[in-house]
Formats: structure tokens, sequence, C-alpha cells
């Protein structure tokens, strides 16, 4: 006798019915790409030199927007994504959490990048232990820990728990990274874009630096929904393949 399984007729291709991310959402990442190449040009072509350091203050329109989105966007939707999954079991929350992750990593390496070529020419050398980083390097490892532990575990749920923990523990570094110029004697300088009283910096090299920083943060979105929608799509592929 057949069984109802067996007759069942075949689901349809799932490319059929899920368009791929990048055909969704790929002209958004275009245009994020195109205003961080106009950033970047702005930065350089219009933002004037700084008086000491010269041209190698430049890369402070890459460094620190990179830092900003990878500690204080990325980082956070870690932990919130993984916590609020521990709490309803959603795995969108899981896939949300796991998609920043990456994009934490790639913006942490872009800042543990250009600072040593920025703080060559500055500070006369590659690295220093300094505090920050130090710690900035150590976030930069727990994230990596945190995809690694990832791609360790097969079952989804198992996965999604002892990620999430370790998410938020990664979470957790940031505010000490951000208190580090203040609690040790760092070279890293103190604060100085948001300090109305006393501005170090220029109007033209603000500007510069908000619309860097804008830029950052839009790719950073674009980013992020590509890499949601690629997880979607895989979590529906492995479901077909274990009923199959």
């Amino acid at each position: 006798m057949t069984s109802s399984v067996a007759g069942a007729a075949p689901a349809p291709p799932l490319a059929a019915a899920a368009p791929s991310p990048v055909r969704v959402f790929g002209p958004f990442v275009l245009l994020a790409l195109a205003g961080v190449a106009g950033a970047m040009a702005w930065a350089l072509l219009q933002a004037p030199l700084e008086a000491t350091q010269g041209a190698a203050q430049k890369i402070f329109y890459v460094h620190v927007p990179s830092a900003i989105v990878g500690q204080y966007l990325a980082a956070p939707l870690i932990a919130i994504g993984g916590a609020l999954y521990l709490w309803l079991k959603d795995e969108r929350l899981d896939r949300l959490a796991e998609s920043a992750a990456e994009l934490a990593l790639l913006f942490l390496s872009l800042v543990l990048v250009t600072g040593p070529l920025w703080g060559k020419p500055i500070w006369g050398t590659w690295w220093t232990w300094d505090a920050r980083l130090t710690t900035t390097l150590f976030l930069w490892f727990l994230v990596l820990g945190y995809l690694v532990l990832r791609s360790a575990i097969e079952d989804r749920e198992q996965r999604g728990r002892y990620s999430a923990v370790l998410g938020i523990v990664a979470a957790l570094v940031v505010p000490f990274n951000h208190l580090t110029v203040r609690l040790f004697r760092t070279l890293h300088p103190q604060p100085i874009v948001i300090q109305p009283d006393k501005p170090n910096m220029t109007s033209e090299m603000t500007m510069a630096f908000l619309v860097a920083l804008a830029a950052f943060a839009v790719l950073f979105v674009a980013l992020l929904r590509v890499r949601m929608a690629y997880a979607k799509l895989r979590d529906d592929v492995e479901a077909r393949e274990a009923l199959a």
C-alpha cells in the first residue's frame, strides 16, 4: 500500500519560493557602498589636514566609524538578540545575533587593521598593549569564539542557547572598552567629537566624520539585512532536508 508521504506531491524548489537575498537586498548594499566611497572621497578631498598628524589623520574617518559601528551597534545586537532568544525562543532573534556577530567581526577587524596603520606614523610603533587596543582585541577574540562555537554545535536550539551566553559576555566588554581612556593611562586620546564646550575638530572635520559615520551605519544595516535573509534561507533548506 502506498503511504500518504510517498504519494504526496513533491515540494516546489526552494529557489522558486524564496528569492535570493542578494537579488532582494543587493541594490541597497551597492547604494550603501557607494555612500561609503563618497564619504571617503569627501574626507580625503574636503576635510582639512590635521595640524600635527598631517595626512595620517585621514585614517580617522575609517577607523573611528568602524569602531563605533562594530562596538556600539553590532556587539550590542549580539547580546540583545541572544538574550531575547533565551526568553522567547524565536529563531529570528538567534539569526539576528548570528548576523550581527559576523558584521561585528568585520568592522572590528577593520579597526584592528587601520589602528596600526594610523599608530605607526604617530606613535612610532605598529602595536602597543595599550588598554583600549587590548580590550578591542579581546572583544574581537570573543566574537570570533562566538562564531566558532556556533559552527561546532549542530543542534540548533543548543547552539542558540550556548552562543547567546557568550554573546552577552562579549557585549559586556564594550562599556569597559569605552571607559579605558579615562580609567588607565593610554596612548589613545580623550573623546574629541562630543565636546561642545571645547571642540577639538574644525567644523569641516566634524561634518566629514558625521557623513562617514552615517555611511558606515547604513552599510551595516544593508549587510545585516542580507545576512539575516541568507540565514533564513539556510535554515529553510536545512529544515527541508531534515524532512526529506
